[in-house]
This record gives C-alpha cells, sequence and structure tokens, in this order.
C-alpha cells in the first residue's frame, strides 16, 4: 500500500452539522469554509435584501424561505487535513435526508441555542448518532446574546441527552457582557471583540493570568475562574477514548455569527475527530484503507444544474481510490457502469474530480440507474454495505397534472423526484391513481415547488390525511381486502401495502385477516 494513499485517507474528517432549525447550522458552515479558504465572503442567510445568500442553500426555495432543505456537501483543507461537512436540513419534515446523510459521515457536529437549549429535533437526530456509535462534537451558540446559564446549558445536554459531557472551553459572561471564553484546553483566555494582537491572554500552570490585565476588573473573570474550578474538580475526566465511542461530548461555546470560538472549535475537533472508519459489509468489515474501490449511495439529488437536467448521486466513498472513468459494479441489479462524470462540491460550485480517497464525498451522474442505498464496487467483490433506513411515510396526496397534456413532463417529474428518497409514490391497486407518502407537510410543498419550476408541471393534491403504512409480506394478497379504511396500494417496486385510517382500522384488520402478514419497514433497523 503506498504510503501516499494512507496518509490522504488518514488526513479526512468526513462530518455532518446536525441542530434544530434556527440553531446556526448554516452560519457555522460558512464560517468553518471562510477559515478552509473555500470562500472569501460568507453571506449570510438572513441576508435577504443583500442577494446575499448562504452557500450551502442553492435550492431556489432555499433562498426564498432562508432554511436548508436537502444535504449540501461541502470540502476544504484546513491544517493539513481536508474536511468533509455534510450540512443537513433541521427542519422535521426532512429529518429522513438528515438520517440517511447521518450513515455517511464518521463524526457528527451539534449545535445548540444557548437562548433555547436542547430542542425536540436535535434530540432526534443525537439519538440517531447515538445509535451508530458516531462520535459527538457539541457546540453552544449565540453566547453574544442573553442565554441560559453554562452550567444548565451542560446539566440539561446530560440529562436530556444521556451523554457525557467535557467543555473544552466555558464563556466569560454572555450577552452584552460577554467578554469571551477560558480555553481549558489550551490554557488561555480568548477575548471576545479586541484586536487580533490582543485575542489570546496566555494562562499560568494553575490557569490564572499572570500579573495584571482588564479582564480580570470585571468581576466575571473571578466567577469564571470558580466555575472552571468546579469543573476541574467534579466534572467529567477528559478521554479520548471515550470522545471517539461517542461516550463523551467535547462541548465548546462560541458565536458563529460573529465568528467568535469556530477556529479553536475547528483546530480541536481536527485533533479529536476521527478519520475514515470501517464498515459493515455482507462480507463483513471493510478497512478504509483498503486499496479496493468500494463505496455506497446515501441521497441522489434531481436538477442541481436545472439548465442540464441533471441528476447527481452522492457517494461515500468507504475503501480504496477512486479514478474518473473507472468501471464499477452495482450488485443489486449485477451490472457494471462506468463512472466518466464525477464532481466534488462547494455547495452550488462544481468541479470536475479525478481522483478521491476514502472518507470523500463525491457526486457521480445518474443516468437513472442508481437508488439511494446502493453499493459500488470493483473487481470480482460483490459485497452490499448495510441497508440505509427506509421511513414509513404518515401524510399522504392523491396527486395529478393539472394539465393532461403535460403527462409525460408529470411523470417524469415524479419518477426523478421519488428517486430522491424524501417522498415515497404508491398506486392504487384498482384506480391505478398516484399517491405521494411523506414524513412532513413541507416535503410536499417542496415537491409542488419543484414540479413547477424544473419540470414545467403544475399539479393539483389532494389532501388523504395522516395513515398507518403497513408493508405486506410475499407478493399475494386479494385485492378484495381493499377499503376507504384499508386502502390497498403498491409502492415503486411493486409490492403491496396497506394504509390504514388509523390504528383500530389497522387491529381490525389484522383480527379479521389473520393470514396476512404486515410489517413496518422501520422495525427492522
Amino acid at each position: 500500500m503506498s504510503k501516499n494513499f494512507k496518509d490522504e485517507v488518514l488526513s479526512r474528517r468526513t462530518f455532518a452539522i446536525i441542530s434544530h432549525p434556527d440553531a446556526g447550522k448554516t452560519t457555522l458552515t460558512e464560517k468553518l469554509l471562510l477559515f478552509g479558504g473555500a470562500i472569501r465572503d460568507a453571506g449570510t442567510v438572513k441576508g435577504k435584501k443583500t442577494g446575499k445568500y448562504a452557500t450551502s442553500d442553492w435550492m431556489e426555495i432555499e433562498k426564498q424561505r432562508g432554511i436548508s432543505v436537502t444535504s449540501s456537501v461541502m470540502q476544504f483543507e484546513y491544517n493539513g487535513a481536508r474536511v468533509n461537512i455534510l450540512d443537513t436540513p433541521g427542519h422535521q419534515d426532512f429529518s429522513e435526508d438528515t438520517y440517511r446523510t447521518l450513515t455517511a459521515v464518521d463524526s457528527a457536529v451539534m449545535i445548540i441555542d444557548s437562548a433555547k437549549g436542547i430542542e425536540e429535533q436535535t434530540l432526534k437526530l443525537f439519538k440517531v448518532c447515538r445509535m451508530r456509535g458516531i462520535p459527538i462534537f457539541t457546540f453552544m451558540n449565540k453566547l453574544d446574546r442573553q442565554g441560559k446559564a453554562p452550567l444548565e446549558l451542560l446539566a440539561e445536554l446530560e440529562e436530556v441527552m444521556g451523554i457525557e459531557s467535557y467543555p473544552m472551553n466555558w464563556p466569560i459572561g454572555m450577552g452584552k457582557e460577554f467578554l469571551g471564553i477560558y480555553d481549558r484546553f489550551n490554557n488561555r483566555i480568548e477575548q471576545f471583540r479586541v484586536e487580533e494582537e490582543e485575542r489570546f491572554i496566555a494562562l499560568n500552570e494553575e490557569g490564572e493570568i499572570e500579573g495584571e490585565h482588564s479582564i480580570m476588573h470585571s468581576g466575571l473573570y473571578d466567577q469564571t475562574l470558580e466555575e472552571i474550578m468546579l469543573l476541574n474538580e467534579a466534572g467529567n475526566e477528559f478521554s479520548r477514548e471515550r470522545i471517539a465511542k461517542g461516550e463523551l461530548t467535547p462541548v465548546f461555546f462560541g458565536s458563529a455569527l460573529t465568528n467568535f470560538g469556530v477556529q479553536t472549535f475547528l483546530e480541536s475537533y481536527l485533533q479529536f475527530a476521527p478519520p475514515p472508519q470501517p464498515r459493515s459489509s455482507t462480507a463483513g468489515e471493510i478497512d478504509p484503507l483498503s486499496e479496493e474501490f468500494s463505496g455506497f449511495i446515501f441521497k441522489i439529488q434531481a436538477n442541481m444544474n436545472p439548465a442540464h437536467r441533471d441528476r447527481i448521486a452522492f457517494l461515500r466513498i468507504c475503501s480504496g481510490q477512486f479514478e474518473r472513468g473507472m468501471a464499477v459494479n452495482i450488485p443489486r441489479i449485477g451490472k457494471s457502469i462506468k463512472l466518466a462524470q464525477s464532481t466534488q462540491f462547494m455547495a452550488d460550485d462544481r468541479s470536475t474530480v479525478d481522483t478521491a480517497v476514502s472518507g470523500d464525498i463525491i457526486g457521480i451522474y445518474d443516468p437513472g440507474t442508481y437508488q439511494i442505498g446502493d453499493t459500488l464496487t470493483v473487481g470480482k467483490n460483490n459485497f452490499q454495505y448495510e441497508r440505509l433506513p427506509q421511513f414509513t411515510p404518515e401524510l399522504f396526496v392523491k396527486v395529478t397534472a393539472k394539465n393532461v397534456m403535460k403527462q409525460k413532463h408529470f411523470h417524469k417529474g415524479i419518477q426523478q423526484l421519488v428517486q430522491e428518497g424524501a417522498i415515497q409514490l404508491f398506486k392504487t391497486v384498482k384506480m391505478e391513481e398516484y399517491l405521494l407518502g411523506a414524513v412532513g407537510q413541507l416535503q410536499f410543498e417542496v415537491f409542488e415547488h419543484r414540479m413547477k419550476n424544473e419540470y414545467n408541471t403544475e399539479v393539483y393534491m389532494e389532501r388523504q390525511g395522516s395513515k398507518i403504512t403497513r408493508w405486506v409480506e410475499g407478493d399475494e394478497v386479494n385485492e378484495n381486502l381493499s377499503s376507504a379504511r384499508s386502502l390497498l396500494v403498491k409502492d415503486r417496486y411493486d409490492k403491496n401495502v396497506f394504509l390504514f385510517e388509523n390504528d383500530f382500522a389497522l387491529r381490525w384488520f389484522q383480527e379479521k385477516n389473520p393470514d396476512v402478514k404486515l410489517y413496518n419497514p422501520m422495525d427492522s433497523e
């Protein structure tokens, strides 16, 4: 194995940023890219009037609403490390996209709004990280605003999340009285809003300032020293091993908007975050340092470039080296395909990538062959990586084209958008009507918007309300069992599915038809 390849792989750090909407996720991403030199001018998400939008929010609807609805991928280099950031949608209606993205990373950065503490969506995503054993780094954001006391935030983090924490630094004041952070890890104080040469104050071995300094006269400095003493005596011990196992989260305080504490966070993160990790497959654990190429597709995005009507499959490389033009196998269909067109991402700026290694995320052109979860291998390898979670849709709409003459565009749009995995397509057995299922209402709004803007087709959507979705084991089912309260439909793979009106209808059906075996794909995750 070449030393160069091994060094390249070990320099990779691939992480997702997770948070509740508005906690500052996209802003932090922007600032990290700024340090990596990937962008020269961070546009803020809120700056609608300036015409500046966050680099990672490239879709039209994201620009209008100021929220992220798709996971973006961005790459940059910093201090000898190659960083792949996956910025995920915070909105709960898009949690499916986020869950799948979390299968493609080696660590996660959790952003918490220091005024609001832990919110529901953050907790859900955190649980997925814990389940997967992903190391989690926590950034307590918005210290430049008044918020909860730091000790209260730590207690909440440990109680609600059920994870131990180690504060790498500690705020000196907050809001209008925010003076900076006491950096436990680097044994220094980092001052807020001062000239660059005054930014750091070195501390002695006792963790105090030598001599005189204006920050000592605020009263907040003494309070911070007391809290630091408490953390040293009663807090958790630092452990690199426990961070790697996802049992201990290093906590950083700062303000993404004012770019304070972000560089300190990034440098510490790169020191403790894991390089690419081995992955489970049908052939056992696959070593990222193995020279034979393999990877899996965790996302498909249509029309990233509306002018070209292209479809990009996002590929996480798990082993070996990718080379443009190489032939790969798709074990699911037993076919080989040549990867001629490949890109790396800076949100909507794409450049052709000729080589990439384990840990990298690249985009490959999808001629309509791939499905989410597909494994790509080379040579005689036909193993497959673990299945990606498939969500059970809860909300349904009946969808038709407003203009009958646009049926061709309508069908093409539906097929392509459904392949992205955010919405699921069903057909009623008797009438062959199209039903769409999704986890949240916003998915339908995005679907409608994209059908109009990308496929020039206006759609009519008739709400069907929420349903309980259950797949049927086996291929045979009596079509006469279909009724308004237990509607029989087929999914896009032609599997039989019942949509039940409520729990009562599901139980009643099971009692009357014990020979029909039903299952929920989420139960097998």
